[in-house]
């Protein structure tokens, strides 16, 4: 087995035992070609919840966290794919360097990113603006004081028309 499957093996048994010890019901979706590996309930309820999960090994400061993957055919890359909000509703981090995973929801990917990083220690700069802390990260179940201007547009602005789009209603 090739030495990134271990990898992404081992953070798919981090996360789903993470999640378990935190009362969420597992299923694993059968087959290899998800956009997902895991889904999650959360405790009392029904709604199921899609995540992809990744194994990450930080220097200590900042996780590295890849937010896309390259399918294989006969060991060439097809395609890469970046994960969005339409895939998948939780990307989990499964770092070795902390032995901690980490949840980022979907709609922080935006249209669909290469990488992101969460910081683990603060930059030596005191830049805050547009860095995501670790410690937000840590729990699917609470909403993180996050750094919303991340992924929001601004209030007010609407995408250019065209000739492609369907007609609004006058409403």
């Amino acid at each position: 087995m090739a030495p990134l499957k271990l990898k992404g093996d081992r953070a798919e048994i981090e996360v789903a035992r993470d999640l378990v010890r935190r009362g969420f019901r597992l299923a694993i979706p059968y087959g290899e070609d998800w956009n997902f590996d895991l889904i999650f309930a959360r405790p009392g309820s029904e709604r199921l919840e899609r995540v992809q999960v990744k194994y990450a090994e930080s220097d200590g400061v900042v996780i590295p966290v890849r937010c896309r993957s390259h399918p294989l055919t006969n060991g060439k890359i097809r395609r890469t794919k970046k994960y969005t909000a339409v895939t998948i509703d939780w990307l989990a981090v499964y770092d070795r360097t902390t032995d901690r995973c980490y949840y980022v929801p979907a709609i922080e990917l935006g249209q669909g990113k290469a990488m992101l990083h969460l910081r683990l220690a603060p930059a030596k700069n005191s830049q805050l603006a547009l860095t995501r802390d670790a410690a937000a990260y840590l729990d699917p179940t609470e909403p993180a004081q996050r750094n919303l201007e991340l992924t929001m547009e601004p209030a007010g602005f609407e995408p250019a028309t065209s000739d492609l789009q369907n007609p609004r209603s006058p409403n």
